[in-house]
């Protein structure tokens, strides 16, 4: 059972690494979404503008729904299209005031109207924003 699992120990950090990234990118996708939507900003972003981002997150979730196989550095660049978009536009709208484009800074507990998890529904986002490394998949031992 040890040399099993020696054996398998590369393939199955290779699938941590690839859920972590579909994870990462999902969590972005949702955080986005309810950041855009939030009311706070809500009469803040030009309706164009909105709408442009809403079509990037809406034809990379249909892309997602249809390539839950993908691999970790497709999600990464998924996402770095993703952010190409919507980062831009959330800059202007604090005129540079904090990285992420956020006006005022980060609130406390990250995007407006965000869960614990970005607000994802139906599914536990641990990945690089969880709150620890025990919220991703378990592999229990059977014996």
């Amino acid at each position: 059972m040890i040399n099993e699992a020696e054996r398998y120990k590369a393939q199955d950090e290779h699938n941590r690494q690839r859920i972590e990234a579909k994870n990462a990118l999902e969590n972005y996708l949702f955080s986005m979404k309810s950041t855009i939507s939030d009311e706070k900003l809500a009469g803040k972003i030009p309706e164009a503008e909105k709408q442009k981002i809403l079509t990037k997150i809406n034809s990379t979730i249909t892309w997602l729904e249809s390539n839950q196989n993908a691999e970790k550095e497709e999600y990464e660049a998924k996402q770095k299209d993703v952010e190409s978009v919507c980062l831009p536009i959330l800059q202007n709208l604090s005129g540079g005031g904090m990285p992420g484009g956020m006006p005022g800074g980060m609130p406390p507990g990250g995007f407006p109207g965000a869960g614990a998890y970005g607000g994802a529904p139906g599914g536990n986002y641990g990945g690089p924003s969880g709150s620890n490394d025990d919220d991703g998949p378990k592999i229990e031992e059977i014996d």
